[in-house]
């Protein structure tokens, strides 16, 4: 049973998250074999605030441009 793990800033619409989960879960079924219905897709949401890259936070890097 595959199981998939995707980590997101926080901030997409419902509808965009299920589309994600649908893609990913086809991408999935199709490289690996795997049937649908075994797929497992876990998606995180954090706060801009708690997500960084380069020691700079995705709130930070947001608010400088503007």
């Amino acid at each position: 049973m595959p199981v998939v793990e995707v980590t997101l800033v926080e901030g997409r619409t419902p509808e965009q998250l299920r589309s994600m989960i649908t893609a990913v879960t086809h991408a999935v079924a199709d490289t690996v074999a795997a049937p649908v219905a075994n797929i497992r897709v876990v998606v995180r949401e954090v706060p801009a605030t708690h997500f960084a890259a380069g020691d700079q936070t995705i709130a930070e890097r947001n608010a400088s441009t503007g």
